[in-house]
């Protein structure tokens, strides 16, 4: 009960953050950073109607087509986001001087409007996302187009977002399509950096070594850490390769490269990032972020 409560909460505050980078930087500085909300900047500018009705009129027909396409993935969690958000926004664009908080004439306030709306943008979005839920608008449709095209999720909420932002270009000219890009890459670092906040950004360790039992030893004992002896095969030499795998913290990842390079010389070592860990020795499984 606690953790759902706090799924509401996250979802919540990431509407409302992110409704604030909408209506208070974005819009006002005519920046149509894709997804919906550059379409509800679009149409504020030119035909005068309300970003926050706007975006609840795109998003809500794509959320019934998700919901029908994908079935439970966009739950009430999900609905409450793109409801909150619209409305927050709307509710933002009301507030007497909310449009004038810089003054966008001057081209360093523009730059100010696309990294702030970014950030705002981004944490709000962050939060929602580490709620389980989304904020609904072309996300869904992306994951419509992967789903019946071979174009990747990623690729596909490019594709749409790019084609928003080349809009733009025609409506407040190529300068704010220009800043659009950058609040658009600064929205997706930022949500990122909200999601995986707090969790244990560690290294995946793989070691292909003829001395697996040693390696694996100092793992346990000195790192307080498990390790898995997977089998390979060296396709050049035809010869059996026992491979190690443990995942370790970055600060213990120096240590094992030392003692690894002690043990065998001809070791192959591989090391991945690993944004996040879950289970004995990280993150309990029970607190991973959905």
């Amino acid at each position: 009960m606690k953790r759902k409560v706090l799924d509401y909460l996250d979802v919540i505050f990431g509407s409302l953050v992110c409704s604030a980078g909408i209506a208070l930087f974005v819009t006002p500085a005519k920046i149509a950073s894709g997804g919906v909300s550059g379409i509800a900047t679009m149409l504020y500018h030119v035909l005068g109607w309300d970003p926050g009705y706007v975006i609840f009129a795109l998003s809500l027909p794509l959320f019934l087509i998700g919901m029908k396409i994908f079935g439970k993935k966009y739950g009430l969690k999900s609905l409450l986001g793109t409801v909150l958000l619209s409305a927050f926004t709307s509710v933002f664009m009301k507030v007497p001087g909310s449009q004038s908080i810089l003054d966008y004439s001057q081209s360093i306030n523009v730059l100010l409007g696309a990294v702030f709306g970014g950030v705002a943008m981004g944490m709000g979005i962050g939060f929602v996302m580490r709620g389980g839920a989304n904020t609904g608008g072309t996300d869904i449709l992306a994951q419509i187009v992967n789903k019946y095209t071979p174009l990747s999720l990623g690729t596909a909420l490019t594709i749409t977002d790019a084609v928003i932002i080349f809009a733009s270009a025609f409506v407040f000219g190529l300068e704010r399509a220009l800043y659009a890009i950058i609040t658009v890459y600064i929205t997706g670092i930022t949500i990122d950096k909200v999601v995986f906040f707090g969790t244990n950004k560690a290294k995946v360790v793989m070691i292909i070594t003829s001395k697996p039992d040693e390696l694996a030893s100092y793992i346990m004992k000195n790192l307080d850490h498990s390790a898995t002896l997977l089998d390979g095969k060296g396709m050049y030499t035809g010869a059996d390769k026992p491979v190690l795998m443990a995942v370790v913290s970055n600060n213990e990842l120096g240590g094992l490269t030392a003692k690894v390079r002690e043990v065998d010389e001809r070791a192959f070592m591989i090391v991945q990032n690993a944004n996040q860990v879950l289970g004995e020795g990280f993150t309990p499984i029970a607190k991973a972020i959905i």
